[in-house]
C-alpha cells in the first residue's frame, strides 16, 4: 500500500501571518517564521517540519488570502 507525501509552498509576500493555517494543520507542520517579515511588514508562515506533511490540504483551504499551495504524491513503502 502506498502512502501520501505532501509539500506546501507559501507565497510569503501575500501572507499576513493570520495563523489560521497553523491551527488547521493536523500534523503541526506550519509555524510562524521567526524574526522574518515580508515586504509589507507582516510576519509570515513557513513549513517548519516539511517531512511530516501528508498533503491533507487543510492549510490551503482555511487561508483567506490563498497563499498556500499544497502538493501531494504517492510514496511506495
Amino acid at each position: 500500500m502506498s502512502k501520501m507525501k505532501g509539500a506546501i509552498v507559501v507565497n510569503t509576500e501575500r501572507c499576513k501571518g493570520c495563523q489560521l493555517c497553523i491551527v488547521a494543520c493536523p500534523q503541526n507542520v506550519i509555524a510562524l517564521a521567526q524574526k522574518k517579515v515580508n515586504n509589507h511588514g507582516y510576519p509570515y508562515v513557513e513549513a517548519a517540519l516539511p517531512e511530516q506533511c501528508v498533503g491533507c490540504g487543510s492549510c490551503g483551504i482555511v487561508c483567506p488570502d490563498g497563499c498556500i499551495t499544497v502538493y501531494r504524491k504517492k510514496v511506495e513503502d
